[in-house]
């Protein structure tokens, strides 16, 4: 089911804020998906979703493989009872110390625990353009 990223419902704004491990899918020089976990965040008020990873990783390769507009994206994360949600978007490396220590502290609010520090951390940021879902009110 989509959703209006203008409106998004509670219960979803929540998922994306309960302690789950989502996937990242990015797609390889051959249009291959390239599906792996990794912690995300999402800032629903801007659409950004941000990845925080080491700047030699696959999917950071796939994603500078796109070239400077970006690369189509999606993080989808599942829960037990049936909630789901994805979220899509057009993806870009940054490096910028600033968006980097922003998206740590992202990070530590969401999952509770700091990463620890690492010199080849970089950004994925993604402008969501789609968000995707079926999810349950938390009980």
């Amino acid at each position: 089911m989509a959703h209006d990223l203008r409106n998004l419902p509670d219960a979803y704004l929540a998922f994306w804020r309960a302690r789950h491990f989502p996937t990242l899918t990015t797609l390889r020089r051959d249009g291959s998906p390239h599906v792996v976990p990794v912690g995300v965040t999402f800032d629903a008020e801007t659409s950004t979703a941000r990845v925080i990873t080491r700047k030699q990783s696959t999917k950071v390769a796939n994603v500078l493989a796109a070239g400077p507009d970006g690369a189509r994206v999606a993080v989808c994360q599942v829960a037990p009872g049936g909630s789901w949600a994805t979220l899509e978007g057009t993806a870009v490396v940054v490096t910028e110390p600033e968006e980097v220590a922003d998206a740590v502290a992202r990070y530590a609010e969401r999952y509770e625990r700091t990463p620890s520090p690492n010199p080849d951390r970089v950004l994925i940021r993604i402008a969501v353009t789609r968000a995707m879902g079926s999810v349950r009110p938390a009980a």
